[in-house]
């Protein structure tokens, strides 16, 4: 029910954001009458990323995230419901030697940091007893009701009724705080309601992964500064795709211009793509160890099958025509691959470069779970560990932030480097 809501409430906000955005606000502003003869439904050149639209995406996915974990940056009217906090209330019925007695259990609902113990009641005049408990919010409880009862359960006492309803071992009954559930022996759980906000421990709000970055910059991690473990990634990222590249380029043009290159390498290039990095981490651990080496070549057969391939689809894409233009313009071979074949396939290379590289960073991070000191994904293997949700979120969205950063500065070479793109 909760992850249907978060989907209304995205979609929800999709639509009406583009309402306003494409309906209203570009309509209201709109004076250049002749752009609307533009034709531009089709044409991937003539789309751009709507900054309006982005702003709103990123802000929706910190509002979401804050409502459902009742941060202190949105106010109180749009958080979720919460989880019950409180005294919470309810009675039971119990029956022994063909008698009956009814009496209440008081529950004290805490805040998960706090303590707080639980309250002396009045304990009646019936044979049975009222009680109380205090129990951490998002958490439940067995009811030991039968602990101070006059008549117990190994006396033939049983709980018959909760505030009034009927109930056997293995139903549950609800009441205004939450739901009292008969164990199979017999003896009451009460599970006061969770709402609909996360607990901390799975998700905590902004603020606190806002705190948590802070300190982390402030004393480090693991004896080493946030920009070291960023770093070290990095490195072994930059290092693995450079050799990847280095290698697999130059044999993607000998599998595009030989067909003996192409017969011999393509079996084995079309085999190890769809293989995934992470399924390779034992072989390479066993062959080239746990150290630096073998985080390397991990990373470098990653990238090595994806530019492979790339520059193969780069030389297979280039237009005939223009190798027969150069031929019958006097072009040698060395011609022909340095001013129409290198120059055309480059836009795949780097598409290829691009795809490459995302799927280094995603796997330096695996990489860096087994048996690393520094690194991003270190930091999430050891907070995880540890339950420090807050360091796992930390380093996730460090992770995209940085991964998001070499795209854009890919894209960037790109338009510098090969502007003919797209243009015949």
């Amino acid at each position: 029910m909760t992850g249907f809501f978060v989907l209304a409430i995205y979609v929800g906000i999709f639509v009406g954001a583009y309402l306003i955005v494409t309906k209203v606000i570009q309509r209201a502003t709109l004076r250049d009458y002749t752009s609307l003869k533009t034709v531009t439904f089709g044409d991937e050149s003539a789309v751009r990323p709507n900054r309006a639209a982005g702003i709103i995406s990123i802000f929706t996915i910190f509002f979401i995230w804050g409502m459902f974990t009742g941060s202190s940056l949105l106010p109180r009217f749009l958080h979720a419901p919460a989880p019950f906090v409180g005294t919470a209330e309810f009675t039971y019925t119990a029956e022994a030697n063909g008698q009956r007695d009814d009496a209440t259990v008081t529950v004290v609902v805490y805040p998960r940091d706090e303590k707080v113990d639980a309250p002396e009641v009045d304990p009646g005049d019936g044979f049975a007893k009222n009680d109380s408990e205090a129990m951490a919010q998002w958490r439940s409880g067995l009811i030991r009701v039968d602990a101070n009862d006059e008549i117990s359960k190994s006396d033939g006492a049983e709980v018959v009724a909760i505030n009034g309803q009927p109930i056997t071992r293995g139903g549950s009954v609800k009441i205004d705080s939450g739901t009292v559930t008969l164990s199979d022996k017999g003896t009451p759980n009460y599970a006061p309601s969770r709402g609909w906000q996360m607990e901390p421990l799975y998700l905590p709000p902004p603020e606190e992964v806002w705190t948590r970055t802070l300190r982390v910059l402030d004393e480090g991690f693991r004896n080493f500064t946030l920009w070291e473990h960023l770093g070290y990634s990095l490195f072994r990222v930059v290092v693995g795709f450079l050799i990847g590249a280095l290698v697999g380029i130059p044999l993607g043009y000998a599998m595009g211009l030989s067909n003996w290159f192409r017969g011999w390498f393509d079996p084995i290039v079309e085999f190890m793509r769809p293989v995934p990095p992470l399924a390779l981490i034992p072989l390479v651990i066993i062959w080239f160890g746990i150290g630096e080496a073998g985080k390397i070549i991990l990373l470098f057969l990653a990238a090595l099958w994806i530019m492979a391939i790339a520059a193969r689809s780069g030389v297979s894409g280039v237009a005939i025509s223009k190798v027969h233009a150069a031929y019958s313009l006097g072009a040698s071979k060395w011609q022909i691959m340095r001013y129409v074949i290198i120059p055309n396939s480059l836009p795949e290379i780097f598409t290829g470069a691009r795809v490459a590289m995302g799927v280094c960073w995603g796997t330096v991070v695996a990489a860096e779970l087994v048996a690393a000191e520094q690194g991003a994904g270190m930091m999430i293997m050891v907070a995880s560990r540890f339950q420090n949700t807050d360091i796992v979120i930390l380093g996730i969205i460090l992770i995209g932030v940085i991964g998001f950063g070499i795209d854009m500065l890919m894209r960037w070479a790109e338009r510098v480097l090969v502007p003919w793109k797209g243009r015949s």
